[in-house]
């Protein structure tokens, strides 16, 4: 089955379609954003990232070639994680802070950021909540696996670990993000009565 992104990307790069540009970062807009302040930790610059992977895209530096085993979504969520590597090295900070900071600042800027309104969904911000206490390799394989639907060998390219590693990776951080989820409820039910 062919890649319609992909195909409309080149076509964009082709200068056969000026609008393409445009329908590619309307759909992956906010999933890049929340995808890419897993790493920053800061949603103004998520959004700045954001902006900087569509401008690689709009330069027509970014190498894309179709793939029968990697999409466009694929390789663009791995050009953002370059984009914010890039960042985070320039900056000499951490990959991920600790798992306490994930979403602390989210919240509070839940009516000013695109992130927090992508959060008005009570079981996502539930989840994300539970998300922010697991490990950080298991969050962001897990992010691209619910979150993005992207299949085990194409969140294996975007994190650089096998197949078999990908499946390790979800499986456990599937059973941190119930463990996680089943605490937090439980604290809030206990809190109710």
């Amino acid at each position: 089955m062919p890649d319609v992104d992909g195909q409309l990307f080149i076509r964009f790069l082709n200068n056969d379609a000026q609008d393409a540009l445009e329908v590619l970062f309307e759909k992956y807009r906010d999933g890049l954003i929340l995808f890419l302040y897993g790493f920053v930790q800061n949603a103004d610059v998520a959004e700045e990232l954001m902006m900087d992977t569509f401008a690689i895209l709009a330069s027509g530096t970014a190498r894309y070639k179709e793939n029968k085993d990697a999409s466009f979504k694929t390789w663009l969520f791995a050009v953002a994680k370059n984009q914010a590597l890039l960042y985070l090295r320039k900056r000499k900070v951490k990959f991920v802070s600790s798992a306490n900071d994930f979403l602390n600042n989210i919240e509070a800027d839940a009516s000013f950021h695109p992130v927090g309104m992508l959060l008005k969904n009570e079981t996502d911000s539930q989840v994300y909540r539970a998300m922010k206490s697991i490990d950080a390799d298991y969050r962001n394989a897990l992010f691209l696996l619910y979150f993005e639907n992207m299949k085990p060998e194409q969140i294996s390219r975007i994190i650089k670990k096998s197949i078999k590693q990908t499946y390790n990776i979800l499986a456990r951080g599937k059973e941190a993000l119930r463990i996680a989820y089943e605490r937090m409820n439980n604290s809030h039910l206990a809190g109710e009565g």
